[in-house]
């Protein structure tokens, strides 16, 4: 049986971490950051946690990750 692809636009989106978790990047740093707020747009720039709920969607899009 052939590999199975994974999703290429997923993953240069999505990282595993060590505990098995899939991490993302946060959304809004990309433009209209005049409004907002200096601790706003640091808070921006940490990774955070695919939610649980989406987590299933995501592992199938990328099956070796």
């Amino acid at each position: 049986m052939p590999k199975m692809k994974s999703n290429r636009g997923a993953k240069k989106r999505f990282r595993a971490t060590g505990a098995g978790g899939i991490k993302r990047a946060k959304a809004g740093k990309s433009h209209i950051l005049s409004t907002k707020n200096r601790k706003r747009k640091r808070g921006l720039r940490k990774s955070a946690l695919v939610d649980s709920a989406n987590e299933k969607s995501i592992r199938r899009l990328l099956p070796y990750l």
